[in-house]
């Protein structure tokens, strides 16, 4: 791939049940009248984006892939929570123009090499803690947001900024999220497992572009 970006939020991606976290200093109790307190906005797939991009030594690719469902957790104006959940069989390369190689390219990413496609058709990202910036300017990423992220079965926790907000009946989210594709078992070209690659080698970070709306 030379360079595979999926993030989660991203973000993608992402099943799983919703986590609330508390602010320092609440009670448990408080935590979980909070938690109970929470609504439910409906990830709107149509309306959400996820970009991926990743590079090697001497190139890169970039693409897309569509989220299929999910939930975020609302407690007020602000996100508390959420899952989502991402179609793995839905990623592209939007740089590659040539029919013939973006074929070729594609049946690499879909194989065991990368993302194993027919195996683990979905990803996921479940959210385990949101937490606000203090001072944050409007127009940047105000939170950060830590969860774990599903790929190939393997789930590990990443962290990464994001701009979160609650308006009018709808969540959003966007940011993105720099993913270590080596945990999740996509080591293929990587120079952290095969020596004497070179100019062959593909970075083992990889980056998604994400803005998730819920309703």
């Amino acid at each position: 791939m030379k360079k595979i970006v999926l993030s989660a939020l991203v973000a993608a991606t992402f099943l799983g049940t919703s986590a609330f976290v508390a602010a320092p200093g609440t009670s448990a109790n408080a935590t979980r009248v909070e938690k109970a307190a929470a609504k439910t906005y409906k990830v709107q797939p149509q309306l959400s984006t996820l970009g991926w991009e990743g590079k090697a030594v001497t190139h890169g690719h970039n693409g897309t892939a569509q989220f299929t469902g999910g939930e975020l957790m609302v407690n007020g104006n602000q996100l508390v929570g959420g899952t989502v959940t991402v179609d793995m069989t839905t990623v592209k390369t939007t740089d590659i123009k040539d029919a013939e190689s973006n074929t070729k390219f594609m049946g690499h990413l879909n194989s065991d090499d990368f993302f194993s496609t027919a195996k683990f058709p979905t990803a996921t990202f479940k959210i385990t803690k949101v937490a606000y910036i203090k001072g944050a300017a409007a127009t940047a990423n105000n939170a950060n947001i830590t969860g774990d992220l599903t790929i190939k079965g393997k789930t590990n926790s990443i962290t990464f900024p994001a701009k979160v907000g609650v308006k009018n009946g709808v969540a959003a989210a966007s940011g993105t999220a720099t993913v270590d594709r080596t945990k999740y078992d996509i080591k293929y070209g990587s120079k952290s497992f095969f020596e004497g690659i070179g100019d062959k080698a593909i970075y083992d970070d990889f980056t998604l572009s994400f803005n998730v709306i819920a309703k």
